[in-house]
Parts: structure tokens; C-alpha cells; sequence
């Protein structure tokens, strides 16, 4: 069952890793062409209020809901009521969302003040960015159907199609980029167009798919049907389980709004890059997880529960905690070999570094909230995760107010990180408090072996990397090359170590006692 695990959870992230590939592409195309200015700044926000919604609803309280009760369907009820479930929730669904995009449309210019306030002392950037926010809004309608459609999929062990389908947002915005935009008036109105023709393209993709495994939906109103009333009690809670995160940011994207023009942009690039090995592994762990823990509880298998949620916070570990020191190592490199083109020139380099070294500290903490909360949401506890993270809500708010001060945007991201460690504190002391996760033996060898395979990392990076002004003065090409190199010295030298201290494969395999 570990084996099928780590194939489910490999194939996941080798297709999140072509989803960040091309998003990289996406970026650095994005910085050549349009730098980091007010019309960036103005795009990201149009583009991170009906992302934020989407991450919420749709990737946040849905999934978390969903998943569980699907796969109590699959194990406990006919195929026929299965597929009842699934009409009854896409009509559901699609009813709601699409009445929230009209408001959204409609209410644009509010939207704009509540999120990003500070943009009313330039009437032109407030107006621009109200108008893609009225292209970009119906993105939620279409993006969220198909994490609907990917909940299906994954819960029917089909996880390479949802996994792989940001890829074709990826591609369809670069082809915005280049082809569209400068047909556009305002060039960077072209993006907001390319997220909306995007979320067609993914929902038309899923389709087929769902066919092949026979739940292709024929919506239809339930709201009174016993299925999607289980859901909407589950989402309640867990819409304020998973807003955490997001409101987090927003609340950063908001006090950006008030410093100096660019703060959006560096906050955006720096987010961008924690999120790739976030997305490849934390949250394909999750992902693959979460059917997985659903079906054990169900079955009230509580000792393979346990030892399913210590499989995943081994692997959280052994990947997170070197990507983390990685990232605050090379994220000027990073920053200066992907996006000084053009546009994004040393100052946003050396602006977006301070951030990305704050966000960076933070990328163990995202990655082990992503494994825990699954240990909640497989329950169908979603109060759990809501008392903790209105915690770290609060208690980012309060970071934030006392670090924007002295470090600016640098402050913000140093917020988001620091809170997200105490969320996920939380979570772990609430699963070991109730006796849900039960650690298994050899956790002290473990993470000592950690330490001094992360230690042998770090020295070989830290050796090699040099000053930030080496970068920015070196061509394209001797940044790639040599940031190449590093990551490749600092993946064997890890590898190497892992071997080296005794962690083997088959120490990570889930064995059943």
C-alpha cells in the first residue's frame, strides 16, 4: 500500500513539476515584457482575488469536504446513488458559483477597495485594475468545476489528469503574453483575458476524463439531497480551516498596497517560487493522502490512520526541511537567474530577494499543514483546523502590523511564515492530544540524520553561492549556468548525505503492524 502511496504521490508530483516549469516560463515572460510596476501590480491583484476565492471554495472547504463524503459514497453506497451524488452537487455548485461571479462582476470596484485600498491615490491603477478584475472574476466559475472535476478523479485514483491540468493555464497565459497583449490598448489587459479563456480550457480538459470513469455529471439542483447537505455542513468550518493561508496573504497583499509601487510585484515573485516545491511535493502529499485517510477512517481503521499520517510527515521532512534551506540560500541567485530580464531589473532582484528569504523560512511549516490538515478534513472534523487557524490568523495580523514597519514587504512574508509554524504546531498537538497520530518508533535517529544530511546541504551551497552583486553583473547565461550547478551540487551532496547517515527506501515505506 506505501508503494501505491509513492507512485500515486510521484506521478502527482511529476506533473505538478511541469505545472511549475511552465508557471516559471509564465513568470519570467511576465517580467521581461511587463517588469514590476503599477500595471503588474494591478494584474496580480485582479488576478489574486478570484485566485484567493478559488483557493478557498473550490482547492480549500470543497476539496475538504467533498473527498470525505465521495469516498464514504464509493464504500458504503451503489454506483447509482455515486453518480446521483455527483449531478447533484455539480448543479449545486455551478448555481452558486456562477451567481457569485455576477456579483463579482458587478462589484468590482468594491472589491478593489476592501483588497487593495491603497490604490485609490492613483485613480489610473484603480481603474485598471478594476477593469481586469471584471475579465479575471468569472475565472472562479470555471476553475472551480474543475477542482470539482479533479476531486472525482482523485478520489478515483486518476491523479495525473487534475495534477497535470495548470499546465494549460500556464501555457494559455503565455500565449496571452506574447500574442495577445500587444494587440491590447493596455498590453497587460491581454493577461486578464488569457485567465479567462484559460478556465475554459481547463474545465472543457477534465471532460473527457470524467466520462471514462462514468461520473460525467448531469447537473442537476440538490441542495436538499442528504449528500450535498453532509458537504455544506463539512465546508462551513472548513471554509474557515483553509482561508487561513489565504487570508494571510491577501492581508499582506493588502498593506503592500500602501508601500511603495512594486511591493505587490516582489511579493508575488518571491510567493511564486515557494510555491513550487510546495505545490510539487506538499501538495501532492496531501493530495494523494487525503482519498487514502478518508477510506481508513470510514473503515475505522485508526492504527493504519496513524501510520498513514507518519509515512506523509517522514516524507513532509526529508523534503521540506532541505528545500527550505535551499531556497533562503540561493534566493537571490533564483530570483536574478529567472527573472532579470527586461523589465525586472536589480533593485526588484535584490527587493524580491528580502522577501522570498522571509517566505522561504516558512516553506516547512506550508508543507507540514498540508499533511496534517488531512488528518482533520478525512474525519470530517473541520472544526479543528478552524479553532487553530483563526489563531495564526490573529496572530499574523499582529506580526504584520509590528514587522511592516522596519522591514516593509520583507515584514509581511516574515508574518505569513512565523504564523504558519504555530499553525501547524496546532494541528500536530491537537492529532497527538486525541490520540488520532501515534508516532511511530526510531523519530529522535530520524531527525538526526536530518540534521546532519541538511547540515552537508547547506555547507556545499553556502561554499558555492558567493554575493548577490556577483549575480546581478554576470550575463543570462552565467546565472543559469552556475545556479544549474548549484542545485545540482546541492541535490547530490544531500542525496549522498541522506545515504551516508543510513536513511534507506525502504525505511520510508508504510508498514502495516
Amino acid at each position: 500500500m506505501s508503494k501505491a502511496l509513492l507512485k500515486s504521490t510521484g506521478i502527482v508530483s511529476a506533473m505538478t513539476s511541469l505545472s511549475r516549469v511552465t508557471g516559471f516560463i509564465r513568470d519570467m515572460v511576465y517580467a521581461q515584457m511587463f517588469g514590476a510596476g503599477a500595471g503588474t501590480d494591478a494584474f496580480f491583484v485582479a488576478f489574486r482575488i478570484p485566485n484567493f476565492l478559488r483557493r478557498l471554495f473550490a482547492e480549500g472547504a470543497f476539496s475538504q469536504a467533498f473527498v470525505p463524503v465521495f469516498s464514504e459514497y464509493q464504500t458504503q453506497h451503489s454506483p447509482q446513488e455515486l453518480k446521483e451524488l455527483v449531478d447533484q452537487v455539480a448543479g449545486t455548485l455551478g448555481a452558486i458559483l456562477l451567481l457569485i461571479s455576477a456579483i463579482g462582476v458587478v462589484a468590482a470596484p468594491i472589491l478593489i477597495l476592501l483588497f487593495a485600498p491603497g490604490f485609490t491615490t492613483d485613480a489610473t491603477k484603480y481603474d485598471l485594475t478594476v477593469e481586469m478584475l471584471r475579465i479575471t472574476f468569472p475565472y472562479l466559475l470555471f476553475i472551480s468545476l474543475t477542482a470539482f472535476a479533479g476531486g472525482v478523479l482523485n478520489s478515483c485514483g486518476k491523479f495525473a489528469i487534475p495534477a497535470i491540468t495548470p499546465v494549460l493555464l500556464n501555457l494559455t497565459m503565455i500565449a496571452a503574453a506574447v500574442w495577445l497583449a500587444p494587440q491590447m490598448e493596455r498590453p497587460v489587459v491581454g493577461l486578464a483575458w488569457g485567465v479567462f479563456i484559460a478556465g475554459i480550457i481547463q474545465l472543457s480538459f477534465q471532460i473527457p476524463f470524467l466520462r471514462q470513469v462514468k461520473l460525467l455529471p448531469r447537473p442537476r439542483w440538490g441542495w436538499a439531497s442528504q449528500g450535498v447537505q453532509q458537504i455544506l455542513k463539512l465546508m462551513v468550518p472548513a471554509l474557515f480551516g483553509s482561508s487561513v493561508a489565504q487570508v494571510n496573504l491577501l492581508i499582506d497583499t493588502l498593506v503592500a498596497s500602501f508601500l511603495v509601487s512594486g511591493s505587490v510585484s516582489w511579493l508575488y515573485y518571491s510567493d511564486r517560487l515557494v510555491e513550487f516545491p510546495l505545490g510539487i511535493f506538499g501538495v501532492a502529499l496531501g493530495t494523494v493522502i487525503l482519498p487514502k485517510l478518508s477510506r481508513q477512517h470510514a473503515n475505522a481503521e485508526a492504527g493504519g490512520f496513524s501510520q498513514t499520517l507518519d509515512w506523509a510527515l517522514r516524507w513532509a521532512l526529508l523534503i521540506g526541511v532541505p528545500a527550505t534551506i535551499a531556497l533562503i540560500l540561493l534566493s537571490g541567485p533564483m530570483l536574478s537567474a529567472l527573472f532579470q530580464y527586461g523589465e525586472f531589473d536589480a533593485r526588484d532582484v535584490a527587493m524580491s530577494t528580502r522577501s522570498l528569504m522571509a517566505f522561504a523560512l516558512g516553506l516547512t511549516a506550508f508543507m507540514l499543514i498540508k499533511v496534517l490538515a488531512p488528518g482533520f478534513y478525512a474525519r470530517k472534523d473541520t472544526r479543528s483546523p478552524v479553532k487553530y487557524g483563526l489563531i495564526a490568523m490573529g496572530a499574523n495580523t499582529a506580526l504584520v502590523l509590528t514587522l511592516v514597519w522596519p522591514l516593509a514587504h520583507a515584514g509581511l512574508a516574515l508574518a505569513t511564515s512565523l504564523a504558519a509554524y504555530l499553525n501547524a504546531g496546532l494541528l500536530f498537538y491537537n492529532l497527538r492530544q486525541r490520540g488520532i497520530y501515534q508516532a511511530r518508533s526510531g523519530w529522535p535517529k530520524f531527525l538526526l540524520q536530518l540534521l546532519l544530511a541538511n547540515g552537508v546541504m547547506g555547507a556545499v551551497i553556502g561554499f558555492g553561492v558567493g554575493d548577490l552583486d556577483s549575480w546581478l553583473q554576470a550575463s543570462a547565461k552565467q546565472r543559469l549556468w552556475h545556479l544549474s550547478g548549484l542545485i545540482l551540487a546541492g541535490g547530490a551532496s544531500y542525496l549522498l548525505a541522506v545515504l551516508a547517515v543510513g536513511i534507506r527506501p525502504r525505511h520510508l515505506l508504510l508498514r502495516q503492524d
